[in-house]
């Protein structure tokens, strides 16, 4: 996880929300996409590990308003489910001040 999604997350955790944040590099999507593409993003792969760590937790992809945003995290929710990440604890969320998809593990 890179510095900025540490502070991300530890702030949000810091003020009473149970939740860690991390930024999906956007270069994921500047080339085809596979399953060991898209676990080998190290802040993917963290967040689904911490998903998991955390019964009953969710994990939250927020995405900007564009279509292009809601594609990606379509995307992106395809593939967490493809690699068996339960859908129903799977959540699309947009935010208009959103550059990028942010992905989230919440309780």
């Amino acid at each position: 996880m890179n510095f900025s999604g540490c502070l991300a997350g530890a702030a949000l955790l810091l003020s009473g929300t149970a939740a860690v944040a991390a930024t999906v590099p956007p270069e994921l999507w500047d080339r085809p996409r596979s399953a060991a593409a898209v676990m080998a993003q190290d802040v993917i792969r963290q967040a689904v590990a911490d998903h998991h760590a955390r019964k009953g937790s969710r994990l939250v992809i927020v995405h900007g308003v564009r279509q292009e945003a809601l594609l990606q995290a379509e995307e992106l929710r395809a593939w967490l489910v493809a690699l068996a990440v339960d859908s129903a604890r799977l959540v699309l969320r947009a935010d208009p001040a959103a550059t990028g998809l942010r992905i989230e593990v919440s309780e």
